[in-house]
This record gives structure tokens, C-alpha cells and sequence, in this order.
């Protein structure tokens, strides 16, 4: 949402209510980040080592503590003037925003193509969605 908000109040002329509520978007999904990690790693423990699954898992969380930090010194950035941001803190939002799109299709991959934390009996190596091919 805070991306959102940057960019209609970016299109509004700086329109500093919707900057300012961006700068409390962003500190409440810096700590639903946080938070959404520690069950992250718990799914990310129980994959078994040298499957797709295990690499995949690796990538949407490498990717999403990524997110975190970029979204995290935006809010810095933003901390003294919330209503005035700046260019590099929503060039920061943008970015992360972006790589969360990334983030988000694998986590979909590890949840609806591998069944990590779905199914105790996941086919962990099946192919990329992408490909076309079924998932045995």
C-alpha cells in the first residue's frame, strides 16, 4: 500500500497526508516482514536438502529479507520528514516493490507448484511453473 500511496500522492502534487500514511505502510510491513520470516525459515527448515524446493525457498527468502531492508531504508530516509520523502526513498519503495513481485511468484511456486507447507507428501522437485509441463 505505501507504494500506492507514494504514487498517487506523487501524482496529486506531494499531496503529504498520503506520503505520510506511505511512511506508516511501510513501518507495519517492515514488522509483518519480520515476522512473516521467522515462520518462513520454520517451512524452509523442513525442506530437504538438493531439491528445488530447497533452492527456491533460498531464492524467496534471500529475495524477501532483500524487500525488507530496501523498504527499511526508505522508512529511514523518510523518518525526519514523512510527508516529504524524497526521490531516493520512493525509488527505494519502488525497487523493493518489484522484487516483492518476484518474491511473491516463487513463494507461489513453493506453496501451489511444490506444496512446501501443504502437503507432508510434496513432490519437491517438480518443474517450473513456467515450463508448461505437469507437476508428478
Amino acid at each position: 500500500m505505501s507504494v500506492v500511496f507514494d504514487v498517487i500522492a506523487l501524482i496529486h502534487g506531494g499531496y503529504v497526508p498520503l506520503f505520510t500514511a506511505a511512511y506508516y505502510m511501510i513501518a507495519a510491513g517492515i514488522i509483518s516482514g519480520l515476522l512473516a520470516a521467522v515462520f518462513g525459515a520454520i517451512d524452509f527448515a523442513a525442506i530437504p536438502r538438493n531439491t528445488r524446493a530447497k533452492r527456491i525457498g533460498a531464492m524467496h527468502g534471500i529475495g524477501n529479507v532483500i524487500v525488507v531492508v530496501l523498504f527499511a531504508a526508505s522508512w529511514l530516509l523518510r523518518r525526519d520528514h514523512p510527508g516529504d520523502p524524497g526521490a531516493i526513498a520512493i525509488a527505494l519503495s519502488l525497487a523493493a516493490f518489484g522484487l516483492a513481485g518476484v518474491t511473491g511468484w516463487l513463494g507461489g511456486e513453493l506453496v501451489d507448484r511444490l506444496s512446501v507447507g501443504v502437503d507432508d507428501g510434496a513432490h519437491l522437485d517438480a518443474p517450473s511453473s513456467l515450463t508448461g509441463r505437469i507437476a508428478r
